[in-house]
């Protein structure tokens, strides 16, 4: 029997990072990962039920999805070769940097933000630069192209509304990165559904351009759907280093039924906005708190002090939201995510009571 010492074995940089953190608690109202609280609504369940008679489950799926790709393309008006579908968009964000960085390149994101950028870049021995945001979560077109030069980056990434501030930068702003940059310019628009801001018509304008969209927030989150889209110079290089079948057959299938017949989950979306603005106005009234203006389903704000101390509190009485303490941009800060109107209802009156 051999005795490896395996972590001889692995590479400093893995040896170096820190896995993305997700919360498992188990709890009675969970607003803690962006997630729709909704089911799908139950005439897109059904039929899922009934397509799955028909599924060839011992057969691979289609490796180009190409039924969801030409959905994709006919709703946003793109041509079916400027897409690509990822197992989210997480998958994605590690191909881009796999196919423009070489080992020791640079790649740079406004901060803070979502942190698998950093986290997918360190793991392939690329060097990520954070360029700081400003008190108002935004920056200044100039300053950040001449950060981008200053580090020589290769790809910067923009989550648009970003996680977890929860604004859509300026759109000017971006626009002069998008058109300064000579490198690839990432728009994770993975909460596009909730901003209703975009810049898909900035694709044909500038082929160094990505849009990611994912399907995890409206309600598909167990699906594991992202996709991309660019100019199909990318997408051909894309292609070569996506795994075979990343996509599978349910996915795939429901996917494309949903965005077929979106009027249900845009339902689910408006109640989610709703809900937000309702949060939002309750939760700034609320002494000793700052809320931040937030164009996704989730909101983030800050206590005056001891945000660990309301985090666990909350957790106690069957809550869980996300605890962002941990960042040094976002001490005291915590994000929850809008859940129906009763989670909300009973995140609200915890909260309540735990500040007295």
């Amino acid at each position: 029997m051999s005795q490896v010492n395996l972590m001889n074995l692995v590479r400093d940089k893995v040896k170096a990072l820190k896995a993305y953190h997700v919360e498992t608690i188990d709890a009675e109202i969970k607003l803690h990962a962006n997630e729709n609280p909704y089911p799908p609504p139950p005439e897109l369940f059904n039929r899922l039920q009934e397509s799955l008679k028909s599924f060839q489950l011992n057969r691979y799926p289609d490796p180009d999805s190409q039924v969801l790709k030409e959905t994709i393309a006919e709703i946003n008006r793109v041509p079916a070769e400027s897409i690509v579908i990822g197992n989210g968009s997480d998958e994605l964000i590690q191909l881009i940097l796999q196919i423009f960085c070489d080992e020791g390149d640079a790649f740079a994101f406004p901060d803070p933000t979502f942190a698998m950028y950093a986290i997918i870049g360190k793991g392939l021995g690329l060097n990520p630069h954070p360029f700081p945001l400003n008190d108002s979560w935004d920056f200044k077109g100039e300053a950040f192209l001449a950060f981008l030069a200053e580090k020589n980056a290769r790809v910067v990434f923009f989550s648009y509304p970003n996680n977890p501030t929860g604004n859509c930068y300026s759109a000017n702003e971006i626009k002069k990165v998008i058109e300064g940059f000579q490198g690839i310019v990432v728009l994770d628009e993975a909460y596009f559904d909730f901003a209703r801001k975009t810049f898909i018509d900035d694709i044909k304008k500038h082929n160094n351009l990505i849009l990611l969209r994912s399907l995890s927030k409206i309600g598909l989150a167990a699906l594991r759907v992202g996709f991309g889209i660019a100019d199909p110079a990318i997408m051909e290089q894309i292609n070569k280093v996506r795994l075979p079948y990343n996509s599978n057959t349910i996915s795939q299938a429901f996917a494309a039924q949903v965005l077929r017949d979106f009027s249900p989950v845009k339902k689910q979306i408006d109640i989610i906005l709703t809900e937000r603005e309702r949060l939002a106005k309750a939760l700034s009234a609320l002494p000793n708190l700052t809320v931040f203006p937030s164009d996704s389903n989730f909101i983030l704000f800050r206590v005056e002090q001891e945000g660990e101390k309301v985090f666990e509190n909350l957790m106690k009485n069957g809550i869980l939201i996300r605890n962002l303490n941990a960042h040094p941009r976002l001490k005291n800060c915590l994000r929850v995510t809008v859940g129906t109107r009763e989670e909300n209802d009973q995140f609200l009156a915890q909260l309540v009571k735990i500040k007295g």
